[in-house]
C-alpha cells in the first residue's frame, strides 16, 4: 500500500447534512495516511475551501495529493505554499480549461503529477471516449507546451515526482512504506 483514497469532500451531488459524514471518514483517512507514513489521495469536487480548511485543522501528511486537479491558480498558490501535489488529468487538455493551465503555471514543478482518470476525463483528441492509460501522453504533452518545456523534461520530471510521492515500483519502496 502506497497511499490512502481516494478520500476527501464531494459536495457535488450530496446534500448539506451528509457533508459531515464525510468530513468525518476525511479525517480518519488523514489520521491513518499520518500514522502510516502514506500520501493522502484526495477527491475534491466543489469543495475546494472545504478540503483546505480541514487538511489545515487536522495538518496534511507529508505527501498530499489533489486526485485530479480541478482548482484554479488561487487554489494552485495554496497548494504551493503548503508542499501539496497537484496531479493534472486530460481535462488540462481542453480548450476551456486555461484556468487548469494557469494553475499548472503556477504549481512548482516539482509537486506536478498526471494521471488518467481512467474512464474518465479523457484528453484531446479522445475526448468524449473512454480514458485509458495509453492516453496519458496527450495530456503530457498539452502540459509540457503549457510550460514551454521539452516532453522529455516534463516526462522525466513526473517520473521523479511520482517516485518521491509513491515510491518505486522496482525498489522498496520509500521510507515509511514497506512492509514491516
Amino acid at each position: 500500500m502506497v497511499a490512502i483514497g481516494e478520500t476527501g469532500l464531494d459536495f457535488f451531488r450530496t446534500e448539506e447534512p451528509l457533508h459531515e459524514v464525510q468530513r468525518h471518514s476525511f479525517r480518519e483517512h488523514i489520521r491513518m495516511a499520518k500514522e502510516h507514513d502514506l500520501a493522502l489521495q484526495i477527491h475534491d469536487r466543489d469543495a475546494h475551501r472545504a478540503v483546505v480548511d480541514t487538511l489545515k485543522a487536522d495538518g496534511a501528511p507529508a505527501r498530499t495529493v489533489f486526485h485530479c486537479f480541478s482548482g484554479d491558480g488561487e487554489l494552485a498558490e495554496i497548494l504551493a505554499e503548503n508542499g501539496w501535489y497537484a496531479s493534472f488529468s486530460g481535462t488540462v487538455t481542453f480548450k476551456n480549461s486555461e484556468g487548469l493551465r494557469d494553475a499548472l503555471r503556477i504549481m512548482p514543478r516539482s509537486h506536478i503529477l498526471v494521471e488518467t482518470d481512467t474512464p474518465f476525463l479523457t484528453p484531446i483528441p479522445f475526448r468524449g471516449k473512454p480514458n485509458s492509460p495509453y492516453m496519458a501522453p496527450f495530456t503530457v504533452r498539452s502540459m509540457a507546451e503549457t510550460l514551454g518545456v521539452g516532453v522529455n523534461e516534463l516526462a522525466t520530471q513526473l517520473t521523479a515526482n511520482t517516485h518521491e510521492v509513491y515510491g518505486r515500483w522496482d525498489e522498496t519502496p520509500v521510507s515509511g512504506r514497506a512492509a514491516e
